[in-house]
């Protein structure tokens, strides 16, 4: 029995075969993961019921298995920033998320022929999309 804070085999395969430069990106449960990613991204569905679980719980899980130098997310250009990338920066431990516009971040997840996988949750607030870039090994 695996006894790390993540468990789902897909995503620990996926994890597995990622390396420095490639991409992983946790939606909202409005993105449209099959339409705005590549025909190479796996596409996994964790969504159970609305809010469940959430983009937060998902990031938690993947950053206690592999090291992230790079997060982007999908801002709604004026007004205020989502709450939730304050929650994305304590997680990551980072400061300074690259934003980008609505488009923009479609674009990068479509094109992107090293966005590995795709894991769309039940999320419910909005612009609660992430793209995270997998750090180089260290040998701690």
């Amino acid at each position: 029995m695996l006894t790390t804070n993540l468990l789902h085999p897909a995503i620990l395969r996926a994890l597995a075969n990622c390396g420095h430069g490639d991409k992983i990106l946790i939606t909202d449960g409005n993105y449209p993961l099959d339409s705005d990613t590549n025909e190479n991204t796996e596409k996994i569905y964790l969504a159970l019921k609305p809010g469940l679980p959430k983009v937060t719980d998902v990031l938690e899980s993947l950053n206690s298995q592999i090291n992230f130098e790079k997060a982007e997310v999908m801002t709604p250009g004026e007004g205020d920033q989502p709450a939730i990338y304050n929650e994305f920066e304590n997680i990551l431990g980072m400061k300074g998320l690259t934003k980008l516009g609505r488009q923009e971040f479609y674009d990068a997840c479509k094109k992107s022929t090293n966005l590995k996988l795709g894991i769309n949750t039940g999320e419910t607030r909005v612009f609660a999309n992430i793209l995270l870039t997998v750090a180089p090994a260290t040998n701690d």
